[in-house]
């Protein structure tokens, strides 16, 4: 997407918000997955631009810190609600074979919390869930989450987990399950507050600069 992050219409951001992003298989030609690559589907009425608060898309009614256990990359149980509460968190659901969408993301959040103070940058937690159980064991989540927060003073979680389990936590969260073996998934990425709310996420239309910008404006005011 080329739309600028802020001044989008409402009708875009109901299109963009919560679509699912078709990812090619084959991580070893990103070039010819990323032209091939299908935004597609529909999103619910509660993703709107009500006032362009944020450089990210905000979210009319704010999605809640959703509740969900699952396996992180170290084989233990990792309760996303208790682990998170009350700490600015940055959701997102992919899978670590993805070509262009995951990677993307999560290096931008990389890039954001380079560029966030340091003292909001520890606070702040990043989940990766996978939407690919059958390949992303704890251990392939951890060494492709180390690729991205080696320099950082937290580490990305990530969590895998029976099939049912991960579509209750996007259900759970808010977003459309994914499709495909999880191949087509959701490109929402939400942040949560203080508060334990998401009043912005951020889609592919965004930057690290819009992400860092934001994560600011939602410590300062949450």
């Amino acid at each position: 997407m080329t739309a600028p992050a802020r001044g989008r219409t409402a009708a875009l951001l109901l299109a963009a918000g919560l679509a699912l992003s078709a990812c090619g298989s084959d991580g070893g030609d990103e070039a010819a997955a990323a032209e091939g690559h299908d935004h597609s589907g529909g999103a619910p009425a509660s993703l709107e631009g009500p006032g362009d608060e944020y450089a990210g898309i905000d979210l009319r009614d704010p999605f809640q810190r959703p509740t969900f256990t699952l396996t992180d990359s170290s084989g233990a149980a990792y309760d996303f609600a208790a682990a998170t509460a009350g700490r600015p968190t940055l959701l997102f659901f992919g899978y670590t074979n993805c070509p262009d969408v995951c990677p993307t993301t999560m290096a931008d959040v990389a890039l954001a919390l380079r560029d966030t103070d340091p003292a909001l940058a520890e606070q702040v937690q990043v989940v990766f869930v996978t939407t690919d159980p059958a390949t992303d064991t704890p251990a392939v989540l951890g060494e492709y989450l180390d690729r991205f927060d080696a320099d950082l003073p937290t580490q990305f979680v990530g969590l895998t987990g029976e099939q049912d389990a991960i579509d209750q936590a996007q259900l759970s969260a808010g977003v459309p399950l994914a499709e495909d073996e999880g191949r087509l998934h959701s490109t929402l990425l939400l942040l949560y507050g203080t508060d334990d709310e998401a009043h912005v996420a951020f889609d592919a239309g965004n930057t690290a600069r819009d992400i860092a910008g934001d994560l600011a404006a939602v410590a300062a005011s949450r």
